[in-house]
């Protein structure tokens, strides 16, 4: 309920009738003071989504806990005992991704330098790596080797040479520019690569040039791998609302091509899937929390915790769809179990395709 002061009189500010009470009986407006302190359109906002009656916090437990009672619900033409599932995806959507341009997802925190930390090649290692080579050059020039010197050799191959080393590294100094001898496939510079496109035009051209032009462009201006990557992930993170948005209405479609047509209207599966896409984001917020907490704190346990939970929502998640489906559509038995495998596979490479579709659009998108 609001906390606005209401107004001395009782004639409604929007269509003039009589109130009694708090609320016009004509158009339900809210009979309160015009002015308002500042704070109010903050707690009016979050009042507004919340409903501190119940309703949104009924809404997220049973989303969260009993999978789809809320589709089942609406459905049933209860729609006023929940928050409606387009309001519930939009507030839930701008929630997850307020937070994650809050506190970025990633760090990339490349560097050019060969220091000792994880993930890292140093110096020392190279050294290792050389001494390494020439004990098994000492090992083998022995004329008669043991057993004992076999096993040693093996051991001792498997471990990375310097070259190969060095090769990583240089793959993985991300401050490094493009190399100028590089090419997009044999083709070292634009205008070789649209000589051949045009003479050997593809059907996948629609795709192929944009990529190999924007190549160059990045080759020509002289772009580090790091700026490339950064500005893929920022543009990708930048963009994947709107992606999310635009594979709703596919998932909905997955669902109607696996069920009866004359039961369920395209209009059911639609609620089906803002619900299931409602929770998923949500999941995906508290995992992302949890796992910036256990970046926070270096105590074993608290760790320990904290990573089984986030086991624990994975494979929820995993397995929400599939109660979630059965309760709302009935499937029988094995049936039951076949259609929710197909549509989760269908849809996990439509979700992958669309990944790749916009990383594709952010490296078009780099300037």
């Amino acid at each position: 309920m609001s906390h606005g002061k209401i107004r001395e009189d009782k004639n409604c500010l929007n269509c003039g009738h009589h109130v009694e009470e708090r609320f016009c009986p004509h158009c339900g407006q809210e009979n309160i003071e015009r002015r308002q302190p500042f704070h109010f359109l903050f707690t009016h906002f979050i009042e507004d989504f919340t409903h501190y009656d119940g309703q949104f916090w009924g809404t997220l437990k049973n989303l969260l806990f009993k999978p789809g009672k809320l589709t089942n619900t609406y459905l049933e033409g209860k729609r006023q005992q929940f928050v409606p599932p387009v309001k519930l995806y939009i507030f839930v959507s701008f929630i997850t991704f307020f937070v994650f341009a809050l506190f970025p997802m990633v760090n990339l925190g490349f560097t050019g330098h060969k220091e000792d930390s994880k993930g890292k090649i140093s110096f020392s290692q190279k050294l290792k790596s050389l001494e390494t080579h020439k004990l098994i050059d000492s090992i083998k020039a022995k004329k008669n080797l043991t057993a004992e010197d076999s096993v040693t050799i093996k051991s001792l191959s498997v471990l990375p040479d310097s070259t190969r080393i060095d090769d990583l590294e240089e793959a993985l100094d991300m401050n490094k520019k493009i190399d100028p001898n590089a090419g997009f496939g044999k083709y070292k510079t634009k205008k070789s690569y649209d000589s051949a496109a045009t003479r050997n035009p593809s059907v996948f051209d629609f795709i192929q040039i944009p990529i190999a032009h924007k190549f160059f462009e990045l080759k020509e201006k002289g772009v580090t791998k790091e700026e490339i990557v950064t500005n893929m992930i920022e543009k990708s993170f930048h963009n994947l609302p709107k992606a999310l948005f635009i594979y709703l209405p596919l998932f909905a479609f997955f669902l109607w091509v696996f069920h009866s047509k004359k039961k369920w209207w395209y209009f059911d599966h639609g609620i089906f899937t803002l619900h299931y896409f409602s929770f998923l984001l949500l999941t995906i917020l508290f995992i992302f929390l949890l796992t910036k907490l256990t970046g926070l704190t270096d105590f074993w346990l608290i760790n320990t915790v904290l990573y089984l939970t986030i086991s624990i929502l994975s494979l929820y998640s995993m397995a929400y769809f599939f109660i979630a489906h059965r309760r709302v559509y009935h499937p029988h038995g094995l049936i039951s179990i076949i259609i929710g495998m197909i549509l989760f596979m269908a849809n996990f490479f439509a979700l992958m395709f669309l990944v790749v579709g916009l990383a594709l659009v952010s490296f078009l998108m780099i300037h």
